[in-house]
């Protein structure tokens, strides 16, 4: 009787799982037919830099930093979504051939939502969770808000940008450090880190790849931030968490990256001169003297580098161009920020997706005006003007608070339409100070326009494509832009585009300084919404790469 009861049980454990590896199977997904498309909009690049003339050391520290790197996509993977290993598992485990389709998507996007198409599920029916695996999924913003008001002690912890929230005895709300919920990744990400540091000749490198060790450890990363600010050399690289796009409940918490470059020294070298004008496009901020931020630190190295490996929250859908960092307000008020431009990144990106839309979109006349001098121009003064304006704040209460927490969950959307528009202003700026050559200046506004087609592909539940769908609907209210019905095609108002950029520019400053969130609200369920006449050069741009697949060479070898 007994074996007959052991063999029942495990029949019934074998039946359980098969129904389990069934199910598993059966995941609902998209028409194969759909993903191939969505492929198909990314163009494969190589990408990649000359490591030919490195010295042996430095050549086995990137080798080194990319394996650290490569930590950084499980990390992020894990961020996005609380089923992300056990989908990936299945669509690994799976005999099914055409999985491996999904499973290739998948990986693109990190996740099976799909960035290319308004997040939308295309492995399984669950909705992208607002507030990614940040938080527990059956929480809604009143009850963490509420907690906090509650429990004031846990605000810094909950707010903060490095901890997760969970629930403990099925009702708390906890916070637990990066450092604890992450420790099985972290730990081998700094001892790879710290055989970097052994390994360099790099005085700057070592410090800070010590420095970022040991912040995976303590979830204090204020000190490796101060050290990347002074990092010198051939390589370039930054780890670790940073940006707050992939949460859309709060934009509090950061998600994990990684970067690893080699910088293109001569071309660094051209860009120095603009760190001096820093204070002087603050002061020329439209907005009262009151909100600008002159005592914020004045270091501003600026680099151009070729990407060599780039991972995790930088790497999933649209690719990175640019980055301006660190996020945390106290280092820049000691040190200010860093740009980085990722040069063969952005040749990619110009060749493959920005030609061949201005070309089918915008007015014939105006083309000779677009120009990659102008793109890359924008995308330098996008990422200067990241670290201009507010950051740290009064509200009208007399509370201190920055920018993004008084903004919240739509932080993201206005400091990157801020970034942009500001990038048009203060290019204007630096042209009418003869820094920067006049022929730019027709250049910069009509180049401008074509980016605003490459960046709403991108859908507009993101942040860059939903501030750019801002600030083209209200600089077309202001007459700056006009759309030609019969030729389907688009133009800038020379004559009025300066006065409806500094409008924008004010309006948006002016939200960040007031911390105004009801404002910022209105602004975006305003201008950031998709009409029919964007939508109509979206419809013809279907045979466009939306953005390119990198393919990185040191992969491959």
């Amino acid at each position: 009787m007994k074996k007959f009861w052991i063999v029942f049980c495990l029949g019934l454990i074998l039946v359980g799982l098969f129904i389990g590896c069934a199910r598993k199977e059966k995941l609902a997904k998209a028409d194969p037919a759909h993903i191939q498309n969505q492929l198909n909009k990314l163009a494969p690049v190589n990408i990649g830099a000359d490591l030919s003339g490195m010295s042996g050391s430095a050549r086995k520290t990137i080798d080194k930093l990319v394996e650290a790197a490569q930590v950084m996509d499980e990390l992020f993977l894990r961020q996005v979504y609380s089923e992300n290993l056990n989908i990936r598992e299945t669509l690994r485990a799976s005999k099914d051939p055409s999985n491996s389709l999904y499973l290739e998507y998948f990986t693109i996007m990190f996740g099976p939502f799909d960035r290319l198409d308004e997040d939308k599920p295309f492995i399984g029916t669950t909705p992208e969770p607002a507030g990614a695996n940040y938080y527990p999924e059956d929480m809604t913003k009143e009850e963490f808000e509420s907690w906090v008001a509650d429990h004031p002690g846990d605000k810094e912890a909950f707010e903060g940008n490095f901890t997760l929230i969970r629930r403990k005895d099925d009702s708390l709300l906890v916070a637990i450090p990066y450092s604890e919920a992450y420790k099985e990744l972290l730990e081998p990400a700094s001892k790879l880190l710290e055989e970097a540091a052994l390994i360099t000749e790099n005085v700057s490198l070592m410090r800070y790849l010590t420095s970022r060790a040991t912040a995976f450890r303590t979830n204090d990363y204020f000190q490796s931030d101060i050290d990347w600010m002074d990092l010198e050399g051939l390589i370039e690289v930054v780890i670790g968490p940073y940006e707050v796009y992939e949460d859309n409940l709060f934009g509090y918490k950061a998600a994990f990256e990684a970067f690893v470059c080699v910088v293109d020294q001569a071309e660094s070298e051209k860009l120095s001169e603009l760190a001096q004008y820093l204070n002087d496009m603050e002061a020329n901020l439209p907005i009262p003297a009151k909100h600008k931020n002159l005592d914020r630190g004045t270091e501003s190295p600026i680099k151009v580098v070729n990407e060599v490996f780039t991972a995790g929250d930088t790497k999933a859908g649209v690719q990175t161009t640019a980055f301006v960092l660190p996020n945390d307000e106290r280092v820049r008020e000691i040190k200010g920020s860093k740009k980085v431009m990722l040069k063969n990144v952005m040749n990619a990106k110009f060749e493959k997706c920005w030609v061949p839309i201005v070309n089918t979109v915008m007015d014939s006349s105006q083309l000779p005006y677009v120009s990659f001098d102008a793109y890359f121009t924008h995308t330098l003064m996008h990422e200067i003007s990241h670290s201009l304006g507010p950051g740290n704040i009064t509200l009208k209460d007399g509370s201190q608070t920055t920018v993004n927490k008084a903004l919240k969950e739509l932080y993201s959307t206005i400091e990157e339409a801020k970034a942009d528009i500001l990038g048009v202003y203060n290019t204007q700026f630096m042209i009418d100070k003869g820094v920067f050559p006049q022929e730019l200046e027709k250049q910069i506004y009509c180049s401008y326009l074509g980016g605003t087609f490459r960046s709403v592909r991108f859908g507009i539940q993101e942040a860059h494509g939903r501030g750019m769908m801002l600030q083209y609907n209200y600089l077309t209210e202001k007459g700056a832009y006009s759309y030609d019905d019969s030729t389907k095609r688009f133009r800038v108002n020379l004559d009025k585009v300066k006065d409806a950029v500094k409008e924008l520019a004010h309006d948006l400053l002016m939200i960040e300084a007031e911390g105004n969130y009801d404002g910022a609200s209105e602004m975006i369920e305003k201008y950031g919404v998709m009409t029919a006449v964007m939508q109509g050069a979206l419809d013809r741009l279907s045979h466009v790469p939306v953005d390119i697949r990198p393919i990185y060479t040191i992969e491959q070898k």
